[in-house]
């Protein structure tokens, strides 16, 4: 008996010693296979670091604070693809990287968003790109990964290329909506002023009609504003966030109206068109399904891949081609399928 346990221990050690190798091979065939990222990932994560030491030595522990949120930040991409079988394109992990720093430790430590008073709309502008990219991905993860669609496996979304498009942008937009009621939030609650304000020089207000007839009164040429007998010294009204949002909204909405475009064409053509395809996340072959960029082209539906209103099997859906071929066998017509 004592040998026997002895035994099972050492295929155990064994068996954990393979899966040790194992792990090492993958981490390094994905840093192979992916230089350019692990590159970008290494000098970001020194830089880091080393501004986390420089704030502790400063005292400055709000300070390192955001540089520990974009450490923990740094590992949503690999926590991405390792959990939920999700394959980032390089261009795509390497832009997130550089979005969580230029917006972190650029725009909060060092300032950029005082500095560079269009710091704020370039994030934007990237974030609604990025956000389209995902939302093309979105469908495709839905369809391939059996956790999203348990109760049927030959449940899948099918969408033509203009309604595929159509849902990426309304994705891309509903996140940046999101995040406006974030920055709302922390303002009214933590005053923190993530809605920056505005100094304008004109404002209209039905508040100001002394009829209250809902005719908005118009006050031109603001050069001053006083508060409790102190002027301001803005030279001019200050707008307490709202065109900070709506200008926020509208870039969000150009970044996304682009990669909509892009990623439509892209579809339309099968995959002809590469810059699309760079950014366009898929789901890696771990539950036995296909996964590559063509197979994912592939599944949107076309008005070419109809026939009188029957729409023709995927490429890859073994099972419905499986019931066709029996049906047809047994006398019945591709409309008889269920």
């Amino acid at each position: 008996m004592a040998k026997k346990g002895l035994s099972n221990r050492s295929k155990e050690g064994l068996s954990g010693g393979v899966n040790s190798r194992s792990t090492k091979k993958q981490i390094k065939h994905h840093i192979k296979s992916h230089k350019s990222t692990f590159a970008v990932y290494v000098i970001l994560r020194i830089l880091v670091v080393s501004a986390m030491l420089i704030s502790f030595f400063q005292g400055n522990y709000e300070n390192m604070f955001y540089c520990a949120l974009s450490l923990v930040l740094f590992l949503i991409p690999t926590f991405v693809e390792k959990n939920l079988g999700i394959e980032l394109p390089t261009a795509l992990e390497i832009t997130i990287l550089l979005f969580i720093f230029c917006a972190v430790i650029l725009g909060e430590l060092e300032n950029y968003y005082i500095k560079f008073p269009h710091w704020d709309t370039m994030l934007h502008t990237v974030n609604g790109f990025m956000c389209a990219a995902i939302g093309f991905a979105l469908v495709d993860i839905f369809n391939r990964k059996r956790n999203f669609r348990y109760w049927n496996r030959n449940f899948k979304f099918e969408l033509s290329p203009i309604f595929l498009t159509i849902f990426a942008f309304c994705f891309s937009m509903t996140i940046g909506v999101l995040w406006e009621f974030y920055e709302f939030g922390m303002d009214m609650i933590f005053l923190k002023d993530m809605q920056k304000d505005t100094v304008i020089h004109r404002i209209s207000s039905v508040a100001l009609d002394a009829t209250n007839s809902n005719i908005p009164a118009i006050i031109d040429n603001i050069m001053e504003v006083y508060i409790n007998g102190q002027e301001l010294g803005l030279g001019g009204y200050l707008d307490i966030g709202l065109i900070d949002t709506m200008q926020d909204l509208f870039v969000n909405f150009i970044g996304a109206a682009a990669f909509s475009i892009l990623g439509y064409f892209y579809f339309k053509t099968k995959g002809k068109r590469a810059l699309a395809g760079k950014f366009i996340p898929t789901v890696k072959n771990i539950e036995g399904e296909f996964s590559t960029e063509k197979d994912f082209v592939s599944e949107v539906v076309t008005e070419d891949e109809t026939i009188e209103g029957n729409k023709l099997p995927i490429e890859g859906d073994k099972s419905f081609i499986e019931k066709g071929k029996s049906s047809l066998v047994k006398g019945k017509s591709i409309e008889d399928i269920d």
